[in-house]
């Protein structure tokens, strides 16, 4: 096995990127039972972020994008709307997409990309008595943004990425006993980022072929 030491490539096979994102949400309570107990919010938050991207070619690629979040569930109308902050979770939500990058444009390089989100819960926890589980999710998810080439694998970029999906939620124990609530999402994430793309092989190395005997 050898090991070279050399700079970033920017039309290497392997990105990461270190990006600060924003998460809104859309969310909208689709029902409740019993029903009628009126809507629930999702808080939008911002949160560090890390991107792998692996280059098929000059112009596929396949990116996994994640990070670990706390979101907290309000009550905004109805019933629900008077008992404040009703319940937290931790979440996991990987994302992954197939991308197209286009090229001819110089070091600025725009791509779009299209995959699924999947939405781990856990740590989950009712403010308003007894217990709550969060449903695990998964959605479709739509992908544009651009980076721009810094020189030496460094670049500079945003990313935009727009889910559907939803979760549900139930509650056990407590004066809400039974309780359960469907609840759309529908994150959009908003990222800025700083990227390094390098070559795999300068990482790991070459594996020589052993001589014939």
């Amino acid at each position: 096995m050898t090991v070279s030491a050399q700079a970033g490539d920017s039309n290497g096979n392997f990105q990461a990127k270190l990006g600060v994102t924003g998460v809104i949400f859309d969310d909208d309570t689709k029902s409740t039972t019993p029903p009628g107990l009126g809507q629930a919010q999702t808080n939008d938050t911002v949160i560090p972020t890390l991107a792998l991207t692996y280059y098929l070619n000059s112009n596929w690629a396949v990116e996994l994008f994640c990070c670990f979040a706390q979101v907290n569930v309000t009550g905004e109308s109805g019933v629900l709307g008077g008992l404040g902050k009703l319940a937290s979770t931790w979440v996991f939500p990987p994302i992954l997409t197939a991308q197209y990058h286009f090229d001819g444009m110089g070091a600025f390089k725009p791509y779009v990309g299209a995959g699924v989100q999947w939405i781990h819960y856990f740590d989950e926890k009712s403010n308003i008595g007894g217990n709550v589980n969060f449903q695990d999710s998964w959605g479709f998810a739509l992908q544009v943004g651009a980076d721009y080439d810094l020189g030496n694998g460094w670049s500079l970029g945003v990313d935009v990425k727009k889910v559907w999906e939803d979760t549900k939620l139930t509650y056990s124990g407590g004066p809400f006993d039974g309780v359960v609530a469907k609840h759309d999402l529908d994150p959009l994430f908003v990222t800025a980022n700083l990227g390094y793309r390098f070559n795999l092989s300068d990482i790991f190395g070459a594996r020589e072929a052993a001589p014939l005997k």
